[in-house]
């Protein structure tokens, strides 16, 4: 089973692999480390990851990137309409769930797709970068690193794009968590009483996250998380494309706003000047034929730092409160580590500096340190369950950035559709509570069933427009008896993906057993009572009871009382808001396998396409040099009238023809080509076999002239099968062979020559005067009467 640990970026992604020596990123077919979150949906064909981006401008409208930060949220959420206005693409609401739909025009039809959809491709493409590098189909299990923002519905379609894409997450780690463990396993100077304090500051492409992680040998425990959904290196990306696109408007009179191409250009040629000002003090961008306008630009660093001022107060929102949340003071902090793509902006560093009072440090990869950290996970989580796996032992204790409640529906609400607090809510898990936690509640029910809301204590903490209701569980249907209230018990799970789940809900009830007493137990029972009375008393009591005890008087009838006992019924529990439905999510399991299937017969059109072209120049090539010798005049006019007809052809109408088409034209044009090959072939393999073959041929060739009286008994046609060999040397270029040579070893060519030759040349003569004896004499050459008896090519 291959480990691996899946980062999903808003703009790129990182694939990691566990391995015997260590942590390894996987390379894409392009042999780079980051593969875009990127689809295309071509006519035919869709496009995933660096393919995508260089279908993008052909297609922008049908080309789906940054759909992390939209994931899970509902079309109607203001930043989500924010984010929106940004694509190209068209999308709208829902139905099912008012979450995002995007409309995309594929196989000439079209089509619409969930976000969910969409991360499943992103993880299908993952999931088969994974398997070429590593050369196996085994690549199912693995650990996916989320935000710690991420809302209940967000972490659902998480584990349902794992579904379509066919892989098993075994965790859904917060992102903070996995770089605290990739920086914590590989320090051996952690201490092992006093924990030591670190910050991480992770900029990414569309977010900023702060978390506080107190490290001690061998453990990680992360105090708290704080972060900003919509602060990340796009938005100072927007800044430079905002800039230059006004300074455009007035210069140059164009409006790169009403243009998507347009605008995807500028938007890529700006993510480029970002990068050249966190290295230079100024920089220029020049982009050619801009909506029919060569547009040049310049802007110093200052400048940009200065139209960025408000972002840059923003950082320190996050980072202030996460030191609040964990109850710490700057002083108290070891270290401040900075990770994430956007985090390389000297600005942000100075910033981060100035607020912590302390050198940064970026002792991690800044890009790749979530994946080798998910990939740890991962492999630890393997190494319980194997024997021949072992990982160094580091226990992270991951935290819950929200409060959760529990809440029951009142009587004169049970039929409204949301739900009314009582008396009786419940306050669940904690901000900071451990991932995974397990708490049991004890309820006391009437009806055959009851209803519990699990609702989000702080929306603060949540997008915009966010409901703060996470799920509701139905408990039930349960019969109790009259005479006893149930009480009921449910186990609620804060499981490994953050996920609120009930584990088990249980009817507790207690039940009257009649029992008859007889006379001596109920006397028994009451001198205990007494005795028991004494012990709480004290010295005095007991001397009561003594002298009572002798007198009290004992009753001679039996006695029937009620004995309590208690009975356990286990009690069903259904859910409800748990993402896709098993019906949709199942129809998106065969739509990604209809997809697939698609793909691979495109790709494999493709390169059967390309076989007929590559053989095309490939031939006419060498049918003017190497292989010119070897054909007729006749032959050479027919392949190159035929390869000029199907080039023609290729370029024309069978552009767009299936995969068997383009196989039958490269059959019809090897008939006459392999035929002048194997001819090139023969002449070149047949020096070679020849030498292989020289202590067989010369003890052979003797035949020939028949000089040696001894072979005279062998019959002429078995003669002419060794002759042959002969012959070969004699024959032009543009003949087929009389003897192909042999393919194999040396030792395999020697058997089949002993096998065809030796046989005939001992036949015994039946003449000869010592009753006929085989000739195993070696022959002799004679060079000067054989002169035709020479090593050809």
């Amino acid at each position: 089973m291959s480990i691996i640990g899946l980062d999903i970026g808003n703009e790129n992604c990182v694939v990691a692999v566990a391995k015997q020596c260590g942590i390894d990123v996987v390379l894409n077919d392009e042999a780079k480390r980051e593969t875009p979150a990127m689809v295309c949906f071509g006519e035919k064909q869709r496009f995933l990851g660096t393919a995508a981006v260089a279908s993008a401008t052909m297609n922008p409208k049908s080309t789906i990137s940054q759909i992390k930060r939209l994931l899970g949220r509902k079309f109607s959420d203001p930043e989500v309409q924010k984010d929106l206005r940004l694509f190209p693409f068209e999308a709208s609401e829902s139905p099912l769930d008012g979450c995002v739909l995007i409309h995309v025009n594929y196989m000439s039809e079209n089509n619409k797709f969930s976000l969910t959809q969409i991360l499943g491709m992103i993880l299908s493409n993952l999931k088969q970068i994974a398997m070429k590098s590593l050369e196996t189909t085994a690549v199912s299990h693995c650990v996916i690193g989320i935000p710690a923002y991420f809302t209940d519905l967000q972490r659902r379609a998480y584990l349902d794009a794992a579904t379509i894409a066919n892989l098993k997450p075994i965790r859904l780690m917060h992102e903070s968590a996995a770089i605290a463990l990739d920086y914590g396993i590989y320090k051996t100077d952690l201490p092992e009483i006093e924990q030591i304090i670190v910050v991480f500051v992770d900029v990414g492409h569309s977010d900023t996250q702060v978390s506080v992680a107190a490290f001690k040998k061998g453990q990680v425990k992360m105090l708290s998380h704080a972060f900003d959904r919509s602060l990340g290196g796009r938005d100072f990306d927007e800044v430079l494309f905002n800039h230059f696109a006004q300074k455009f408007k007035e210069e140059y009179k164009i409006d790169i706003l009403t243009n998507h191409r347009a605008s995807l250009r500028l938007r890529a040629a700006c993510e480029k000047l970002k990068r050249v000002l966190s290295a230079n003090a100024e920089a220029s961008l020049n982009i050619e034929c801009l909506m029919e306008k060569d547009v040049r630009g310049f802007i110093k660093r200052e400048e940009f730092e200065t139209l960025s001022f408000d972002l840059l107060e923003r950082i320190k929102v996050p980072c202030k409160k996460a030191l609040e949340d964990a109850q710490l003071s700057s002083h108290k902090i070891y270290a401040v580590e900075v990770v994430g793509s956007g985090s390389r902006i000297p600005a942000i560093m100075r910033v981060l500096s100035e607020f912590f009072k302390k050198a940064l440090s970026r002792t991690l990869n800044a890009s790749e340190c979530i994946a080798r950290g998910c990939a740890l996970q991962c492999a630890m989580q393997a190494a319980m369950l194997s024997r021949t796996f072992r990982v160094r032992k580091f226990e992270v204790q991951d935290s819950f950035p929200f409060s959760v409640a529990l809440c029951s529906k009142s009587p004169a609400s049970e039929t409204d559709e949301e739900s009314v607090p009582t008396p009786s809510d419940r306050f669940l898990f904690s901000k900071g509570d451990p991932i995974p936690s397990t708490k049991v509640l004890s309820l006391c029910k009437s009806g055959p069933t009851f209803t519990l809301d699990a609702d989000y204590v702080d929306t603060g903490d949540l997008p915009p427009g966010t409901s703060p209701k996470i799920t509701t569980f139905t408990i039930g249907p349960f019969q109790a008896t009259k005479s006893e209230k149930p009480r009921i018990e449910v186990k609620v799970g804060l499981n490994l993906h953050g996920i609120i789940t009930i584990e088990s809900a249980s009817l507790i009830e207690e039940v009257g057993i009649p029992v008859t007493e007889s006379p001596a137990s109920r006397e028994i029972k009451k001198n205990k009572d007494v005795e028991l009375s004494a012990d709480a008393a004290g010295d005095d009591a007991g001397k009561c009871y003594a002298s009572t005890g002798s007198t009290s008087p004992i009753a001679i009838n039996s006695r029937q009382h009620m004995k309590k006992s208690k009975r356990t019924d286990t009690l069903d529990n259904e859910v409800v808001n748990r993402g896709l439905p098993q019906e949709e999510l199942q129809k998106a399991v065969e739509k990604e396998v209809d997809l697939a299937r698609q793909d691979k017969i495109m790709e494999e059109t493709k390169d059967t396409k390309n076989a007929v072209e590559s053989y095309i120049y490939d031939m006419r090539n060498k049918l003017s040099d190497i292989y010119h010798n070897y054909a007729t005049e006749s032959e050479r006019e027919k392949i190159s009238r035929d390869l000029q007809q199907t080039e023609d052809w290729l370029y024309g109408e069978g552009d767009d023809e299936t995969k068997e088409v383009f196989i039958k034209k490269l059959d019809e044009l090897k008939n006459i080509g392999d035929a002048i090959e194997q001819r090139y072939k023969e002449k070149g393999a047949h020096s070679q076999a020849a030498a292989d073959l020289m202590h067989d041929i010369t003890s052979n060739r003797n035949l020939a002239p028949y000089r040696d009286t001894k072979y005279d008994h062998i019959d002429p046609k078995d003669r002419q099968k060794v002759i042959k060999t002969r012959k070969q040397d004699s024959m032009p270029k543009d003949a087929d062979p009389i003897l192909p040579s042999a393919q194999a070893d040396t030792r395999k060519r020697t058997e089949v020559s002993n096998r065809n030759f030796k046989p005939i040349m001992t036949q015994p003569n039946q003449n000869a005067p010592h009753g006929g004896e085989r000739s195993s004499e070696p022959m002799d050459i004679d060079h000067e009467q054989d002169p035709e008896n020479t090593h050809s090519e």
